[in-house]
């Protein structure tokens, strides 16, 4: 789980918005999405390995995977949450 004083601070590299921790069901969502081989990153590569978590930017349109309880910010390991529609 990130931290509150982590969250506060950490911003989109994209736009520099705020983030938010990703709803459960968006999380398993991605997960079943993950498994079925049907979810890519920014880079175009299929995700293959389950996520703990995620952060959201402001916009709703993009999710920063949480590994391991480890938040990945590069912004080619964004998801985008359009693929999950």
């Amino acid at each position: 789980m990130i931290k509150d004083q982590l969250l506060e601070i950490l911003r989109c590299p994209h736009d520099q918005s705020s983030l938010t921790r990703a709803e459960p069901e968006l999380v398993e969502q991605a997960n079943r999405a993950i498994a079925a081989g049907q979810l890519c990153n920014l880079a175009g590569q299929k995700l293959k390995r389950q996520v703990d978590g995620g952060l959201v930017r402001a916009a709703g349109d993009l999710m920063y995977p949480v590994v391991d309880a480890i938040p990945v910010m590069l912004p080619d390991e964004a998801i985008d949450l359009s693929q999950l529609d």
